[in-house]
């Protein structure tokens, strides 16, 4: 998110594409990088599997169905909600990662400091002139959004966390990661599309 957020520097991308360069040439960060890759993988796989097993084991559904009294929308939701965030992460990886890691395709080079790196600045602006890219990818961060209200909090509960005052903390700290994140994703379509940024 920090990495993306520097289109908001006002200096024609400079920052953001040297940042991106840092990113994509320190192996560090690409080691990290397909270890966050398979982390997410392992995630929507463990996710279809625990959906379906949920599935298979109760054919009737409840006598008394409690909507919001036993859990939140949000966390009944969590395989749509996952679903909607896979469908992004491969649009997003055919818009930048392939391009920016193998083909380069629609990459135009640019130099700064004498060091040639690829121009993902402009191809951000490319990327978001058509509305419905827009419009998919702040869709993707409302999803993810709720997905994050509903995982920060119960990832706590998986490791142990039931005391009331760090419940309290946990959630508090969850919602505004929750928030946080997301509108800063969603703002930079937002942004790129109508030219709030340059």
């Amino acid at each position: 998110m920090g990495v993306n957020a520097c289109i908001f520097a006002m200096d024609n991308g400079e920052m953001f594409n040297k940042a991106a360069h840092f990113m994509g040439s320190t192996v560090l960060i690409r080691i990290a990088e397909v270890g966050l890759f398979v982390g997410i993988f392992l995630h929507i796989i463990q996710g279809l599997i625990l959906w379906y097993s949920n599935a298979q084991k109760r054919d009737v559904g409840y006598a008394v169905n409690l909507g919001n009294k036993g859990s939140k929308w949000y966390s009944r939701s969590m395989g749509l909600l996952g679903t909607i965030l896979l469908l992004f992460f491969i649009l997003h990886w055919v818009h930048f990662w392939v391009p920016s890691r193998f083909t380069q395709a629609g990459l135009d080079p640019v130099v700064y400091n004498g060091i040639e790196m690829h121009d993902m600045f402009t191809l951000m602006k490319v990327t978001f002139e058509p509305l419905w890219v827009v419009i998919v990818y702040v869709l993707a961060c409302g999803s993810l959004a709720f997905h994050l209200l509903h995982g920060f909090q119960s990832a706590f509960r998986t490791m142990g966390v039931g005391n009331k005052k760090w419940l309290a903390l946990v959630q508090t700290t969850g919602i505004g990661f929750s928030i946080l994140v997301p509108l800063v994703f969603a703002m930079m379509p937002i942004s790129m599309h109508f030219g709030w940024v340059s």
